[in-house]
């Protein structure tokens, strides 16, 4: 008896250039399933949803929808066919409204030409109550968080009635309540027979909300199998072609004297934070998302104003009003927005490592080039970024070598404090155990760095100590030794993250 299969892609091959992206792979989608697609960052799997929803063409191999052939001459002709997508990468029209960014190109109109705002303000705010979603339908895009931004993205995908949905990490700005909201949502979609293609390096996401799995490797196609038959070690190890023995290579560094230290720093999102971190130490931040950790880190490296408090390095009083009064005092800070604040996506890969380290490369007044591509040139490849040339454009990398390439950035500036926010956000197994190394060589060098992450596991794996945050406020500290020593648990993080004592 043949499968039942809504979508079918056999044989899909594409080439950028020289680099063959997908060579045969094959993906076979069944009604009301939720179908986990795997692969470090490079495998393929963004290439074939965007085949699928039409922003590419294969250059070989078919593709089935509900029987029939399929091409989609864009996304907006894949959603009028019944397909939608929650992209990765954020990239809001900030001065639309929550409203029109959730029907653009599906606007409603007075006849063919005149928008009817208040009817499409009605279908918006219908929409976002079943989502719980505390915001009017005219509030403007750039009025909200990257988290939110999230939220509006799988709103608009799921108010397409589409009958198959490709979410791309959809949870890596949500926090735990978010998740699992969007949970709830995927489960009544699959209940209504809407199938899901689900993008995620979160393994405890692909077991808990996943039927079944496919794992690319190298733009390759590997092997599908069933949810309750795998385990992760045996995804894993398909993904990278090897065994990953340790995401979490900790390296205990010699831990020396404090770097930085803050006293009472009070801003907009947080209150009274007082804390130091020391060199060869890494610091890690745990807290739900919006309970200040970002917001603190924004504020001393000058995003943000504070209101209140001292910082000091070195035992000496500073001040930061912004970003280069912290890299002049030696403070660099990776953001969880790479995108928007880490890189300058259509300057190439020699530029971005370049920019914030111009002047040590100045000749005079001119920039000495040979000097600049070697140093370059070096630093992407001790960090291992995966790229034909340095002179490509950041646009050309996947997620996690653009992590790294603004890893190296700041590593040439030789930072006495590296604050990292989400370093591993988005980034697949294999290079967040890369990116999780290097963390560890910065530490043994003495720098003093500051980790936030949202998963657990990361904090307590990599952190010589952990702060938490509660809204806004410092609610405990654990040290490594209570962390090896089992006497602390991701339950006891949780109950603090929540507010218990």
């Amino acid at each position: 008896m043949a499968e039942n299969y809504i979508l079918e892609c056999s044989g899909i091959s594409k080439a950028f250039g020289g680099t063959q992206a997908l060579k045969d792979v094959q993906l076979h989608i069944r009604p009301g399933e939720v179908h986990a697609l795997l692969g470090e960052n490079g495998a393929g799997k963004s290439t074939l949803m965007k085949i699928i929803i039409g922003l590419y063409r294969q250059d070989e191999g078919s593709i089935t929808w509900n029987g029939k052939p399929y091409q989609a001459n864009g996304p907006v002709d894949a959603i009028n066919q019944g397909i939608s997508m929650i992209h990765q990468e954020l990239n809001p029209e900030p001065h639309l409204t929550i409203a029109e960014t959730i029907f653009l190109k599906r606007e409603s109109t007075v006849g063919k030409f005149f928008l009817n705002k208040k009817e499409q303000n009605k279908r918006a705010e219908e929409v976002l109550k079943k989502f719980d979603f505390p915001f009017a339908p005219t509030t403007l895009m750039k009025e909200l968080t990257l988290a939110q931004v999230q939220m509006i993205e799988i709103i608009k995908a799921v108010s397409c009635d589409a009958k198959l949905i490709i979410m791309d990490e959809p949870t890596s700005s949500l926090d735990s309540e978010e998740t699992e909201h969007l949970f709830r949502t995927i489960r009544d979609l699959k209940s209504k027979g809407v199938a899901i293609i689900y993008i995620s390096h979160r393994m405890e996401e692909i077991f808990e909300i996943c039927d079944r799995v496919s794992v690319f490797r190298d733009g390759t196609y590997v092997s599908s199998r069933d949810m309750d038959g795998v385990t992760r070690d045996e995804l894993v190890s398909m993904m990278v072609g090897r065994t990953v023995k340790n995401i979490f290579p900790k390296v205990d560094c010699k831990i020396g004297e404090p770097v930085f230290r803050v006293e009472g720093l009070s801003g907009k999102g947080f209150h009274d934070i007082s804390f130091e971190v020391r060199a060869g130490e890494i610091l890690g931040l745990s807290g739900l998302v919006g309970s200040g950790r970002s917001e603190t880190m924004r504020a001393i490296f000058g995003l943000d104003p504070l209101t209140s408090g001292k910082m000091y390095l070195d035992g000496k009083e500073i001040k930061i009003k912004k970003p280069r009064d912290a890299i002049k005092n030696g403070i660099c800070m990776v953001n969880e927005d790479r995108k928007g604040y880490g890189l300058c996506l259509q300057r190439s890969i020699r530029e971005n490592i370049s920019l914030p380290n111009l002047p040590e490369k100045q000749s005079g007044l001119l920039l000495n080039q040979k000097r600049e591509i070697k140093e370059c040139g070096d630093a992407a490849k001790m960090l291992t970024v995966k790229c034909a040339s340095i002179e490509h454009t950041g646009l050309s990398l996947s997620g996690g070598n653009q992590q790294k390439v603004v890893l190296a950035k700041w590593l040439m500036a030789n930072p006495k404090v590296l604050i990292l926010d989400e370093p591993t956000r988005g980034v697949d197994v294999g290079a967040k155990s890369d990116i999780h190394t290097l963390m560890c060589q910065f530490a043994a060098k003495g720098m003093a760095v500051i980790m936030i992450s949202s998963e657990l596991p990361e904090v307590m794996g990599m952190s010589d100590r952990i702060l938490i945050y509660h809204e806004g406020t410092l609610n405990g500290e654990i040290q490594r030794s209570e962390i090896l020593s089992e006497a602390v648990t991701q339950k006891h993080i949780l109950e603090k993250e929540f507010g218990g004592k």
